[in-house]
């Protein structure tokens, strides 16, 4: 027979065990998915104040999947480290998106970038949820997010379905990976020349004053429905209630999106291209240069309609 101390005790724990679980209401599932032909580390970094999910960094073979519960209210951001490896000393780096945790779980550290980010705000103003894909901190491997099951909102896909690391502006390419011959990520204009036009601080701290460049517009035109740069609002966080999420890493491209052709026509007969050839000598020849990327970026582009399984 249970005495009246260890009853007392057996009480007070199923009490706060029960007080505990209704502490922390699950709001959604979020499903990460690998579709990448190697290997993904996620990360999962919680907002201030918000409460932190059960892991914050694993392995996700290529092909492979897994779902986390995430609390009411939660917010924060996920991204994919690529290129780990675990030193003699046991020390886990990342080439790209490292969180400088040494291990594979990052704690609450942040991605060091380049590093395309899924971001988040559940049950946030009129019981919404907010979600987007940035590149602002660069880009390091295609992303996209799937709502599934919402109940108000637009409830749209969005992302980044492109690979950037090859077409990526030599001035921005990182290089790694074996031989350190490839561009493994492609970096921010801010993060690698540092001027305030493109970090949008100082005398260009406000939106009227920090405008597209042509390296935001690099990303945007690959990606439409991603942030490109840090004033870049108003189509790209979408909405949705009560649902679940899909965040796949290296997604199915878009149709249409598969093949870039550019040809010497397409050159002769663009008026902006015609125009900077008799100017020549007023623009550098990095900016021709780059405009000519651009502008072979842009004829790849088959923009995303809106639905529930396409994203840009």
């Amino acid at each position: 027979m249970m005495s009246a101390t260890r009853y007392f005790s057996f009480t007070c724990l199923s009490m706060y065990l029960l007080i505990y679980s209704l502490g922390t209401v699950y709001s959604a599932t979020f499903t990460l998915v690998n579709q990448c032909s190697y290997p993904v580390w996620p990360s999962l970094l919680s907002g201030a104040g918000t409460p932190p999910l059960s892991t914050t960094g694993f392995l996700l073979s290529p092909g492979t999947s897994n779902s986390l519960f995430v609390p009411l209210s939660w917010s924060g951001r996920i991204w994919g480290r690529t290129l780990c490896t675990l030193d003699s000393a046991n020390k886990f780096t990342c080439a790209t998106a490292d969180c400088g945790s040494g291990t594979v779980e990052c704690a609450d550290s942040g991605a060091i970038p380049p590093a395309t980010l899924a971001e988040f705000t559940l049950n946030g103003a009129d019981g919404l949820d907010f979600y987007d894909v940035s590149l602002v901190d660069g880009y390091n491997l295609p992303v996209i997010i799937v709502p599934s099951g919402g109940t108000a909102g637009n409830c749209s896909a969005t992302g980044c379905s492109a690979e950037l690391n090859g077409p990526c502006p030599m001035e921005l390419k990182v290089i790694g990976g074996e031989g350190g011959s490839e561009s493994v990520a492609c970096k921010s204009a801010c993060l690698e020349f540092g001027d305030a036009k493109y970090c949008c601080n100082g005398e260009y701290g406000t939106p009227d004053t920090c405008k597209p460049t042509m390296y935001s517009e690099f990303f945007k035109n690959a990606c439409p429905h991603a942030y490109s740069y840090a004033y870049d609002d108003g189509t790209i966080t979408f909405t949705c209630a009560s649902a679940d999420y899909t965040i796949t890493f290296c997604p199915s491209p878009a149709p249409g999106n598969l093949v870039c052709v550019y040809s010497k026509k397409h050159m002769n007969d663009d008026p902006e291209l015609v125009d900077m050839k008799k100017r020549a000598n007023t623009r550098s020849l990095k900016e021709m240069a780059m405009l000519l990327r651009y502008k072979k970026m842009k004829a790849c582009i088959t923009p995303y309609a809106k639905s529930n399984t396409e994203a840009g």
